[in-house]
């Protein structure tokens, strides 16, 4: 998928071990299917009409669904149609993070956190996130804490340059953020919410206030910050 994965594991016996090999084989195998990095991903292959859907992994399906369900969430600001075709980026990676922390969690090791990219899912704790200022390098704009079952997500330009296009016009917002991180309890919601967020541009704050459980921080174009309730 075009970037870093890590794992940390906390009070893993033989069993979260083996959990854990099979979360890793697990994210390789999305990579497999979703990556538009790859020429012989399904995605890939259905965006150049050598796959036709019916022929699909059950994978594909499921995430197919999960996005149609995002855009109607989110009013359409949350789209993965991309020039025609079906591109999930904006949710696959979270979805699959997501899993993979439930899985190595589920074979009873005391704390899990996968990140990938930048965008963390954690089980148990204590864990600190840092959050990197898109305006400083090596620098941090926040820190999350977290104690039990809780994602963070970042969207923004920083890394990828400007990637998030506003889907109603098919630009980037007309208000663009230096970053949004969405913090709620699971990653597939959290990357949606950080991606649709930053589409909107300066109507985001008043949507990500209305969604319960979520909470979200932003660093302006110009340095300045803003914050949901509790975020801080």
């Amino acid at each position: 998928m075009g970037t870093v994965f890590s794992f940390d594991v906390r009070g893993a016996g033989a069993r979260a071990a083996a959990a854990l090999e099979a979360a890793a084989a697990w994210l390789c195998h999305v990579d497999e299917v979703f990556s538009t990095y790859r020429q012989d991903s399904q995605v890939s292959r259905l965006a150049a009409g050598t796959l036709a859907l019916s022929g699909c992994s059950p994978e594909v399906w499921e995430v197919l669904g999960l996005c149609e369900a995002a855009e109607r969430n989110t009013g359409g600001w949350f789209s993965a149609g991309y020039a025609g075709g079906f591109d999930p980026t904006g949710l696959v990676k979270g979805w699959a993070v997501e899993r993979a922390a439930a899985m190595v969690a589920s074979a009873g090791a005391d704390a899990v956190c996968v990140n990938g990219g930048g965008d963390v899912q954690v089980h148990g704790g204590p864990w600190r996130i840092g959050v990197s200022d898109p305006l400083r390098k090596g620098a941090l704009a926040t820190v999350v804490e977290a104690d039990g079952e809780l994602a963070v997500a970042t969207s923004g330009p920083a890394e990828r340059g400007c990637h998030i296009l506003d889907p109603r016009t098919g630009r980037p917002p007309a208000e663009p953020l230096a970053s949004l991180t969405v913090v709620c309890r699971g990653l597939t919601d959290a990357d949606v919410h950080a991606t649709a967020g930053y589409a909107m541009g300066g109507r985001a704050r008043a949507w990500l206030e209305s969604l319960p459980g979520t909470r979200a921080f932003a660093v302006a174009a110009d340095g300045g910050t803003w914050s949901t309730a509790g975020a801080a």
